[in-house]
């Protein structure tokens, strides 16, 4: 496991060179919060980072429900016994819940579905909730529930995956053949284009995501990245 410090966010990336998985530190004063679990076996390098950084993981907020972002849920919430967040609608992911709101486009969910995961979620998140120096953002596409989060003091938006920036930087749903997971684990990809722009006028100061290496100063990347989806995704 990597871990890289950019201010008050650690990065925590497990297999950097093959199949980079990322999960988040984001230094709070009461503790960490960690956003997202990354794999199954990613508990005890999770539990050990905190404990060099020396402060406690006080709760977990989690991007969406997707099997490389929940992986070791269980396994954290047992040891740690913290609240855990997720926005109200991908709750019912997390739960193994794929049915679709008669409001919502039918296609189906796609992606590493949770199986037989224990934990629920103590705080359903909506679109501007506050938990500790982050506001949530309602940013959809990728899952029906996915969630961006914003840290007020420094502006860094850790946007799991919404964009990923492995083998470039692209919107979900935009296919990148050194890297093509991301793209195909999305399930509608004009909603997905609709949330970049939400991302996008956020400004960030640095864009942390669930596939890829940190990006300071996004905004050139994030515009290029955002017309490159409109010209593939609204033909």
């Amino acid at each position: 496991m990597r871990v890289i410090k950019e201010g008050f966010l650690y990065q925590l990336t497990f297999m950097p060179k093959l199949f980079p998985v990322n999960c988040y530190f984001i230094e709070e004063e009461d503790g960490l919060t960690l956003i997202d679990t990354a794999l199954p076996n990613s508990a005890e390098p999770i539990l050990q980072a905190a404990k060099q950084i020396g402060k406690p993981i006080s709760r977990i907020v989690l991007t969406h429900a997707h099997g490389d972002h929940i992986g070791a849920l269980d396994k954290l919430k047992d040891k740690l016994q913290v609240p855990v967040y997720i926005s109200a609608r991908d709750s019912r992911l997390l739960a193994g819940d794929t049915s679709l709101d008669p409001s919502e486009t039918q296609t189906p969910i796609r992606g590493g579905i949770p199986k037989n995961i224990k934990t629920k979620a103590d705080v359903l998140l909506q679109n501007g909730d506050k938990i500790g120096s982050l506001t949530a953002f309602f940013t959809p596409g990728h899952t029906p529930g996915s969630m961006s989060f914003l840290d007020v003091r420094t502006n860094a938006v850790i946007a799991g995956d919404a964009f990923q920036t492995r083998g470039g930087t692209a919107v979900s749903g935009v296919t990148v053949p050194w890297f093509p997971f991301p793209a195909m684990a999305t399930w509608n990809k004009k909603i997905a284009l609709e949330s970049a722009r939400i991302i996008q006028g956020l400004k960030p100061s640095l864009l942390a995501v669930g596939h890829g290496e940190l990006l300071r100063s996004p905004a050139e990347q994030l515009e290029k990245a955002i017309k490159k989806a409109e010209t593939i995704l609204l033909k």
